[in-house]
């Protein structure tokens, strides 16, 4: 599994030419909440549209490095079309509350994981209660619901079935290895 914030900041390679074209600022989710690409930071101040690079044309992400085919792959996009981002869209999934149906607020999304080679469902939730919370108590781990058709993630709030606050897990490194 794949934590997306550490794909933030890594820099995008070209394969063949070693060429650094950016580096990851963000990345861009469908309705769905599913991984359509990653978000190229801009050089450039006041830019109404983002770079982009679609995930089918990523070919590995390392631990230092996002590897894609061809510079042909980056794409401009205007800024408003990025509904759904981890940080910078109209709907940021960073800090969204995690609630359950009968309305006991599980915590906040601190990160999403991700299996890169078996398609890019979000698969688990890392949740914060806070800073003190964190250092007292640590994050927790939700693995998402095998059926997506049992959470809602919304604008607002992430909805989930009434179990997931017994399955919630201490974060721990083991859970997070490919």
């Amino acid at each position: 599994m794949i934590k997306l914030q550490r794909l933030i900041g890594l820099p995008v390679i070209v394969i063949h030419s070693g060429k650094l074209v950016g580096n990851v600022k963000d990345a861009w989710f469908d309705e769905h909440w599913q991984l359509k690409g990653l978000i190229l930071d801009c050089p450039r101040w006041f830019v109404s549209s983002v770079r982009i690079v679609e995930w089918p044309h990523v070919l590995s992400c390392g631990e230092d490095a996002v590897i894609i085919a061809s510079e042909a792959e980056i794409v401009r996009m205007k800024s408003k079309q990025m509904l759904r981002s981890f940080y910078t869209g109209i709907v940021k999934l960073k800090d969204l509350p995690v609630i359950t149906v009968q309305g006991e607020q599980l915590g906040r999304v601190s990160d999403v994981y991700f299996y890169p080679k078996e398609g890019t469902q979000i698969v688990g939730y890392e949740l914060t209660d806070g800073f003190v919370s964190d250092l007292m108590e640590g994050r927790r781990w939700l693995r998402a619901p095998s059926d997506p058709e049992n959470v809602l993630l919304g604008e607002d709030a992430i909805i989930v079935p009434a179990v997931s606050e017994a399955e919630l897990e201490p974060v721990a490194a083991s859970n997070f290895r490919e």
